[in-house]
């Protein structure tokens, strides 16, 4: 039980750092509540989901290719900044009765699908993080032990998921709308932020 506990923190602690999806949960959460934020962590989580079973199965020297990396850092780029400025155009609209209309939840949802696939980082951390735990657990466990703790990952990623979207929807109840715009703003600069790095970096990899 308690190899299965720190596995479950591994996933909490490998979810919590702010990034692309965070930042985007946290503006869906303020913009249109609970739901919303949290099924674009699921589109999110699901690309994990594809990305654990790539590096499972072996899947490791096509996701390390060189034009496979330029392309998710260009696309990725596009996403993040289109992404961004989305929000940050939306942003002077919020009031705490108001939700963003276009919305729906399954539009949240394929925007945490594409923003997490064209994220290059969640790539490197699956082949890095994921891949040394792989094999780690594979070397000390059989392949029983080891979905059951590849599984207890994701109940970590899924619970800070439901932490995020709980904390953005109890933002959009309680805090006033000029500081919910402001977050607005900030989650929306990030977003912006994470592109235009991407997009460096993109810039690097053509001129390599």
């Amino acid at each position: 039980m308690g190899v299965l506990l720190s596995y479950i923190l591994l996933g909490l602690s490998l979810a919590a750092p702010i990034g692309p999806i965070n930042a985007a949960q946290l503006d869906k959460g303020i913009k249109n509540g609970f739901w919303h934020s949290w099924f674009l962590g699921m589109g999110a989580t699901f690309v994990d989901i594809l990305y654990m079973l790539a590096v499972y199965i072996g899947a490791v020297s096509f996701l390390s290719n060189e034009f496979i990396k330029l392309f998710l850092f260009a696309f990725g780029c596009f996403v993040l900044i289109y992404t961004g400025v989305e929000g940050l155009i939306s942003a002077g609209k919020i009031n705490r009765d108001s939700r963003a209309k276009g919305d729906t939840i399954l539009k949240c949802f394929f925007s945490g699908f594409f923003l997490s696939i064209t994220n290059p980082l969640t790539i490197l951390f699956w082949i890095g993080i994921y891949g040394s735990v792989l094999a780690k657990t594979a070397s000390t466990y059989g392949e029983k032990q080891l979905l059951l703790y590849s599984g207890a990952m994701f109940i970590g990623i899924f619970a800070w998921d439901v932490t995020m979207a709980a904390l953005a929807s109890t933002f959009r109840r309680y805090l006033a709308a000029n500081v919910l715009i402001g977050v607005s703003v900030v989650s929306g600069l990030s977003l912006v932020g994470f592109g235009l790095y991407f997009g460096w970096q993109a810039l690097q990899l053509l001129l390599h």
